[in-house]
């Protein structure tokens, strides 16, 4: 009998690995073009960091330059719903990628920081396009049952290209316009999987409507706390490079200091997951937003820290910082009934995405107008807002959903993908009524509307 069970095992485990490398090799090639994709935009924010440091350039204009690109990710969404139903997925791929690719070009021939402001938002609104088609392929041709697996490697094949595109970085001793070149190469060879794939293209998704009262109203702990998210996550990509290279770090430490971050962030997603089903989420929030505090203070400027103190640091903001967003969702998705939950993910991210475009603006202007240490001062004091405001005490369970706790899911920050969450294992888009007319759920939303003050039951 005990033969038994164990070839059982052996069996389950066998199977389990065999989905995962089917999952691995059935998409590879929106694996591949994930990859290319992120390498070129990590390469590109650090490098843009980096070099308007070096040019002396205000740190309110590198701010500028990550919010727009952030603004026209966010505002871009429903015209790349448009363009994708009126042309095709693959169609709208290409148009955006040679859009995003033109306008990294043209930053290497133009030298003005207004036309820059202009081509990063025409990149943001573009590149969500090639965002929504690499994601609705994925969640189109994906079952409920292994939605877990194919979203886990997006983030890891996103979160890799993210760091890789800051080693790549290294590879430029001179940050002259041959970056913006790599870039640009990358930007076009995304092209390549996408266009050369033998996979059915996806139905067209219409996107959910937007009823922002009722999530507002319903789970504003969570919302408050994904907002300052993205603050503080828009403000690490714009502002982040350009505070290392103010430590006197070389370009590639400055790069590496932006790595080690990242990896760190997406390497913690499931032991902070693991937690995370164990625990008061929100009392996990609070303790994530006091380690930031505790983090952020040696970094003020009292003293000049060597290059692996930073790098520690940089490590240590990563596992608290890049985990605050995935812990809110499912904070949120524990209050929500299931049937709403796509309309979630949408309000979700259009906070986050809000957060991300005033982040850099605010980091930028406190560092131009005092010093640039005061980056990590700018941290402190959004994670403090957080320790003030999130209070387990507070959360009292009235409106916590049927299926609470909601199992963690890893995901990724707002730089890699603006719609990850339409792959959220939690989500079943065949019963969600989110894509329903507003009117048709004017009567349940009235019925519903309360505060969001609930803390999901604890495992034991």
């Amino acid at each position: 009998m005990q033969d038994v069970n164990r070839a059982g095992a052996y069996g389950v485990q066998a199977r389990n690995r065999g989905g995962m490398i089917g999952a691995v090799i059935s998409f590879s090639s929106l694996y591949l073009a994930t990859l290319l994709l992120l390498l070129g935009t990590g390469l590109f924010n650090t490098y843009l960091g980096i070099r308007l440091a070096e040019a002396q350039v205000s740190e309110l204009w590198v701010g500028s330059l990550i919010a727009v690109y952030y603004l026209g990710l966010v505002l871009g969404a429903r015209n790349g719903h448009r363009l994708i139903g009126r042309v095709g997925h693959i169609r709208a791929y290409a148009s955006s990628a040679a859009v995003v690719t033109v306008a990294v070009l043209a930053q290497a021939l133009i030298d003005n920081l207004w036309v820059w402001v202009g081509l990063r938002f025409l990149a943001g609104l573009a590149m969500v396009t090639q965002f929504m088609v690499i994601e609705n392929w994925l969640n189109e041709q994906t079952e409920n049952t292994s939605r877990g697996k194919v979203f886990a490697f997006y983030m890891v094949f996103s979160g890799l290209g993210t760091v890789l595109g800051q080693f790549s970085l290294t590879l430029f001793p001179a940050l002259d316009y041959q970056p913006l070149v790599f870039a640009a190469m990358c930007s076009a060879l995304c092209l390549l999987p996408v266009a050369l794939t033998r996979r059915l293209h996806p139905a067209i998704v219409e996107p959910a409507p937007l009823m922002p009262r009722y999530y507002l109203a319903r789970v504003p702990v969570s919302l408050v706390v994904v907002f300052i998210t993205g603050t503080l996550t828009g403000a690490f990509y714009g502002l982040g490079p350009v505070f290392a290279y103010k430590q006197n770090l070389s370009g590639d430490q400055v790069a590496m200091f932006v790595a080690v971050a990242v990896a760190a962030g997406l390497v913690s997603q499931w032991p902070m997951g693991w937690l995370a089903d164990r625990m008061d989420r929100a009392r996990l929030m609070r303790l994530n937003a006091i380690a930031l505090v505790i983090i952020s203070i040696p970094l003020w400027g009292w003293m000049v820290m060597p290059y692996w103190v930073l790098l520690v640091v940089s490590a240590c903001f990563g596992v608290f910082q890049f985990t605050l967003y995935p812990i809110a969702s499912a904070f949120a998705n524990d209050n929500v009934e299931p049937e709403r939950r796509v309309g979630l993910s949408a309000i979700v991210l259009m906070v986050y995405g809000l957060g991300a475009c005033l982040g850099p603006l605010a980091a930028g202007a406190i560092m131009r107008e005092i010093n640039p240490d005061t980056f990590f001062v700018f941290v402190a004091a959004c994670s403090g807002l957080l320790v003030l405001y999130v209070r387990p005490q507070r959360m009292t369970g009235v409106h916590l959903s049927q299926d609470a706790p909601t199992r963690f899911v890893p995901m990724t920050d707002m730089e890699t993908a603006p719609v990850a969450p339409a792959l959220d294992p939690r989500i079943d888009f065949e019963t969600d009524i989110s894509h329903q007319a507003p009117a048709a759920q004017a009567t349940a939303v009235e019925s519903s509307v309360a505060d969001d003050t609930a803390t999901p039951p604890q495992r034991g």
